[in-house]
């Protein structure tokens, strides 16, 4: 963890700041604009852009992928300005909990993986590159997207490490512990070998 050296005052509003930005439920958003629906409605439910996927619009569920990704990295980057490395770190955490458990949304959100990895790509372009290659690669070889996340989220903290950023550890290991958390009916579906691969419906 990075050193403590922001104000309490400062540290709380970059934390709610970033929790609201998290909790923007872009999935929902860009599909009711580009007349697809209600997301929560189509496929698993879920608000994320491997959903969007599933009403078989690519343009919406690449928009949905970059502004869940982006208000993570937003997020961290803003608070750093304001503060520093404490507060991007709070941040990120906050936007991440707001992702999956949006006020917009009755604290019913997303499994967070996209905004996971904006918010490793704001802290540390070189960590966030690299759990997004992991993604990208375990999503080209195995066409599982909960998969793909799972593997990312699991490494991430590895990747920290190797590095050099070491004081990012403890925050992917608590995020990466939520995304596992989130993905538990799709590990349970992975087991039995029912998880939908990417392009197929749910």
């Amino acid at each position: 963890m990075p050193d403590l050296t922001s104000g309490a005052t400062v540290l709380i509003l970059a934390a709610a700041l970033a929790y609201l930005l998290g909790s923007i439920p872009f999935g929902v958003l860009v599909t009711k604009l580009m007349g697809l629906g209600d997301l929560r409605k189509i496929g698993s439910g879920n608000i994320g852009a491997t959903n969007v996927l599933r009403t078989g619009n690519k343009a919406a569920a690449f928009a949905t992928l970059v502004l869940d990704g982006g208000k993570g990295a937003v997020a961290v980057l803003v608070a750093r300005a304001m503060a520093g490395e404490d507060a991007a770190q709070l941040a990120g955490l906050a936007a991440f909990l707001g992702h999956i458990f949006p006020v917009w949304l009755k604290f019913k959100g997303g499994k967070g993986v996209a905004t996971f990895l904006g918010i490793l790509l704001g802290l540390a372009f070189t960590v966030g590159l690299a759990a997004c290659a992991t993604w990208l690669v375990t999503a080209v070889v195995k066409r599982i997207s909960s998969l793909a996340a799972l593997v990312s989220a699991a490494l991430a903290a590895i990747w920290a490490g190797l590095l050099g950023h070491g004081d990012m550890v403890y925050l992917i290991v608590i995020l990466a512990t939520l995304v596992f958390w989130r993905h538990v009916p799709n590990i349970e579906r992975l087991k039995a070998g029912t998880e939908p691969r990417i392009g197929g419906k749910s």
